[in-house]
């Protein structure tokens, strides 16, 4: 399901022992456009500090309570590394946050994170003692968590490109005809954490309508005018699919929103990359078999 930016602001983070603090901002990368941090104000237990939390600690969410729960705890919170908010997070200050929670890098892999689509997925399984294949699986497991940090370590320098959703609601967006509106808020995965859709109003022009807008249609960005370039005409965007705010957007719904638009769905793309994931690990576990069969043979 998405979940709209602006409803998770607000959101309170559940620690383990108490509550965090409430999230007012979030950090995603515009290169696979995933939400990577959530920016939470502490409050007055922790002098209003902000921190950042990784999808990665989060549990299943209470959507009702408006809660996201986390398992780490506040003591750790309160330990963690200083991370000005207001300003770009380096790989560096990432390596350092990952490293005190334990947390393996997400980028390197083929998948959203590291080598696969959901950021749970990067915490070490627990051991299953009651399966006679529990130590092949666990040692498996072991094997990819260290091809994903050799991998990770490689790209170690690069530029994270992380940027606040709180500021790209400023932005404008140019058809290719002219002024479209400005970007009006995010559309999240609330698995994944992807950014599914941006949220644009179209007021500038077309009074009263919201209309949505995938990131893999954005022909351009620049970051120093706040302006985003759609390649598409006013024309075609307003005959297509009007956004309703609190409308639950379901695959039929998307369906005829990549039609109009003759696109590619987001979850396509992901199928596609699951089976490249797949067909690399099938590569990888043939050579392993392979090399201890030359072994055994000498």
């Amino acid at each position: 399901m998405l979940r709209s930016m602006k409803e998770l602001e607000g959101y309170a983070i559940g620690a383990t022992d108490g509550v965090i603090g409430q999230v007012k901002d979030l950090y995603f990368d515009d290169e696979s456009w995933v939400i990577r941090y959530l920016v939470v104000e502490t409050g007055r237990w922790l002098l209003s500090r902000r921190v950042l939390i990784s999808p990665i600690a989060l549990a299943e969410p209470n959507w009702s309570e408006k809660v996201l729960p986390a398992s780490i705890t506040c003591e750790q919170v309160r330990g963690s590394p200083d991370i000005d908010t207001n300003r770009p997070v380096s790989r560096q200050h990432e390596m350092g946050y990952l490293a005190y929670y334990g947390y393996p890098y997400y980028w390197g892999g083929s998948g959203l994170w590291g080598g696969s689509a959901f950021p749970g997925a990067l915490l070490a399984p627990p051991p299953s003692h009651g399966e006679s294949n529990s130590q092949y699986r666990n040692e498996q497991a072991r094997r990819a968590q260290e091809q994903l940090m050799a991998e990770a370590e490689r790209h170690q320098g690069d530029d994270p490109h992380l940027r606040s959703g709180n500021k790209i609601t400023t932005y404008d967006v140019h058809a290719t005809d002219g002024d479209l509106g400005h970007v009006a808020g995010l559309l999240v995965d609330e698995h994944t954490w992807e950014i599914c859709y941006f949220v644009i109003n179209t007021g500038n022009w077309w009074l009263g309508h919201e209309v949505l807008i995938a990131p893999n249609w954005i022909t351009g960005f620049d970051w120093e005018a706040c302006k985003v370039s759609v390649g598409m005409t006013r024309v075609s965007v307003k005959n297509s699919p009007p956004h309703e705010t609190n409308t639950i957007i379901d695959r039929k719904h998307e369906g005829v929103l990549n039609a109009h638009y003759g696109q590619f769905a987001y979850w396509q793309r992901e199928a596609e990359a699951y089976a490249r994931s797949s067909t690399q690990r099938s590569e990888g576990r043939r050579q392993d078999v392979t090399a201890e069969l030359h072994g055994k043979e000498r």
